[in-house]
């Protein structure tokens, strides 16, 4: 049985509005302060001071998550979106994630701190910077 490009672009959706979310969620937490997150100078300090990332990028990280995840979810500007969050999660994943093994619960911590879910995030994006929003995204009305 051969994929429509519908059912292509449904799959597209749905991959689109579950990143979106969880990205604009974590992007709040960062930028925002919401959601119980440390708020844009916490975070910036954090960056910084533990994850050893220059200043600009610091100020940049939670940006991309918040602003990429609004984009993803309306499907605009897609695949740059995406492509900002694919190198959040390679960074994330090699700079934070990947010294604490495979499995969120790493080192039997309960702080979920394994590469599980960063990689995940990170393949989800490149499929939507390869193939975009699909039919069901503004990128397709403006473009």
């Amino acid at each position: 049985m051969q994929t429509s490009y519908d059912q292509l672009s449904l799959g597209l959706l749905l991959l689109r509005i579950i990143l979106g979310v969880v990205f604009f969620a974590h992007g709040a937490q960062k930028v925002l302060g919401w959601f119980g997150g440390y708020g844009l100078s916490g975070t910036v300090g954090y960056f910084k001071k533990v994850v050893k990332v220059p200043t600009p990028l610091a100020y940049l990280g939670p940006f991309v998550e918040f602003v990429g995840g609004i984009a993803l979810v309306f499907g605009i500007f897609t695949k740059a979106a995406a492509l900002g969050i694919l190198i959040m999660m390679i960074v994330a994943t090699l700079k934070v994630h990947f010294p604490q093994g495979f499995f969120l619960s790493g080192k039997g911590d309960g702080k979920g701190q394994g590469y599980e879910f960063t990689l995940t995030l990170a393949v989800i994006s490149l499929v939507l910077v390869l193939l975009g929003g699909g039919i069901y995204s503004i990128d397709n009305l403006i473009c």
